[in-house]
């Protein structure tokens, strides 16, 4: 496997010697509507790990609130949950709804995921257009492209707790709301 020019998730997968698997758009069966990895690295057959890993990352790559349910367990832990927030599954929802008010063309990719155990790992990234309202700024139409990074449990094929880290200070200073 090549080494260079990986991205710091791939540079770590290939250092524990994990297969990296490249993956494609054009890969998948026909009506096939889950959002797939670029990259995926698994330790062992994990399925329903990878399976809710793909829910979740469609619901924020649509908004499509039926797949938050299909991804996230009735007692959903969000473990780094933002001010204001509220907790379990009304929590994304809610931050979804907020954030499509703001960019309504909002695109959501897998750029890597790792799967072992009960975890997965996976490494988004977010794009589209600041063209509606966030708080009292207006958006002029500015490009969104930010990163989010999220560790998952997953038990009986549902995303039970969510660890996340967004770059939150990139995407304000995109809107034109920090400095």
């Amino acid at each position: 496997m090549k080494t260079t020019n990986l991205t710091p998730v791939r540079a770590f997968v290939a250092a524990l010697g994990i297969a990296l698997l490249p993956l494609s758009q054009s890969a998948t069966a026909a009506g096939d509507e889950l959002v797939h990895p670029q990259h995926l690295a698994q330790g062992a057959d994990q399925p329903s790990a990878l399976l809710a890993a793909r829910r979740y990352a469609t619901f924020w790559h649509t908004g499509d609130e039926r797949y938050a349910t299909l991804a996230l367990a009735p007692d959903f832990s969000d473990r780094t949950l933002p001010p204001g927030r509220e907790q379990g599954l009304r929590g994304p929802l809610q931050a979804s709804r907020g954030f499509r008010a703001a960019v309504p063309d909002l695109s959501a990719e897998m750029e890597d995921v790792v799967i072992a155990g009960d975890r997965a790992a996976v490494h988004l990234r977010f794009r589209g257009h600041f063209t509606g309202q966030f708080g009292d700024s207006k958006g002029q139409g500015q490009q969104i492209d930010f990163q989010a990074f999220d560790l998952y449990r997953v038990a009986n094929g549902k995303i039970v707790e969510n660890w996340h880290l967004e770059d939150d200070l990139g995407l304000l200073r995109q809107m034109g709301v920090s400095k």
